[in-house]
């Protein structure tokens, strides 16, 4: 039986302060982050800094995330929050003497202009990886049969009648699988992996 808190988005529930929603949002978002710091020239070490400011502005700010307009999606607005915290970080940066040792990354990181720092979508890649640590928090609340049958036309784009055929069910039940798990995810995640 499912707790009634499912019924609840994850952004609705990490709005209401729920420690194991923030840590799925957590979960499913550093990846990207870190996959942003990194396309724009930014240390490992210095995108742990700026994951953990970026998360804290989302802790603060989350209230005011609204999908007001067609195409505003959480992923684009968590991207401006890294873009700006990026920035931030550069800024701080450039005032700062040069370390002892080298200072290549602070070199680099001086010389990336605003302009430079692409607005554009994500690599397919990462939008697929994101999704798929999605379907990683809801797979445990399905049976083998089921999530192999939404897997198997979902995600591998098998047919139907064919996915039907090869696991001894009906094509209708196949649809019926992919359509639950759809709906739970959604039901999960809701408008987090707009």
């Amino acid at each position: 039986m499912q707790d009634s808190s499912t019924s609840l988005s994850l952004l609705e529930r990490v709005r209401d302060r729920n420690q194991a929603a923030w840590s799925r949002l957590v979960y499913l978002y550093s990846p990207l982050i870190h996959h942003w710091c990194h396309s724009w020239g930014v240390p490992p070490a210095d995108a742990d800094d700026l994951r953990q400011e970026v998360f804290q502005s989302v802790a603060t700010a989350l209230d005011k995330f609204h999908r007001d307009r067609p195409g505003d999606t959480f992923r684009g607005w968590l991207r401006v929050i890294t873009r700006r915290k990026f920035l931030d970080h550069c800024r701080r940066r450039q005032g700062q003497p040069a370390g002892k040792g080298g200072t290549d990354a602070h070199v680099h990181l001086m010389q990336v202009p605003e302009a430079a720092i692409p607005e554009g979508d994500d690599p397919p890649e990462q939008v697929q990886s994101l999704h798929h640590r999605a379907l990683e928090l809801v797979r445990s609340e399905f049976e083998e049969r089921t999530w192999q049958a939404f897997w198997r036309s979902a995600v591998e784009g098998q047919a139907p009648v064919d996915v039907a055929r090869d696991m001894s069910m009906s094509p209708a039940a196949v649809r019926k699988a992919k359509s639950r798990v759809l709906r739970r995810l959604k039901e999960e995640l809701g408008e987090v992996l707009g």
